[in-house]
């Protein structure tokens, strides 16, 4: 799948460089990071969403698509639903001693925070 010119740009209206070229300007991707640098934090939220409670995973660093990965990982082990997206994994109901137990598993530095 080609990107297209358009949604490779960053928005740059103006540069002073004359040697400025716009499709060779390096792109910065976000790179792996291993899971025992990571240092995770699981909380139950429940702010605008109605009284409902959501378990929300936050602090994660790495590639879109390891976020994902993870999220999806989660949402099954747990048997609900939920989103992964922005660097935070949002799980639907409370889950967290279980989400604790499956990161801390995994490799990766987690602490339990809020009430």
């Amino acid at each position: 799948m080609a990107i297209s010119r358009k949604e490779s740009r960053t928005n740059i209206v103006y540069s002073t460089d004359p040697n400025f070229d716009e499709e060779t300007r390096p792109v910065s991707e976000t790179k792996a990071v291993p899971a025992c640098e990571q240092n995770l934090r699981v909380q139950l939220d429940r702010k605008g969403r109605k009284g409902k409670s959501v378990t929300l995973v936050t602090g994660f660093r790495g590639p879109e698509a390891d976020l994902k990965e993870l999220g999806r990982l989660l949402r099954t082990a747990c048997g609900a639903g939920g989103r992964a997206k922005n660097d935070e994994i949002l799980i639907q109901g409370d889950f967290r001693a279980k989400i604790v137990n499956l990161l801390l598993e995994r490799g990766y530095k987690v602490k339990r925070s809020g009430g």
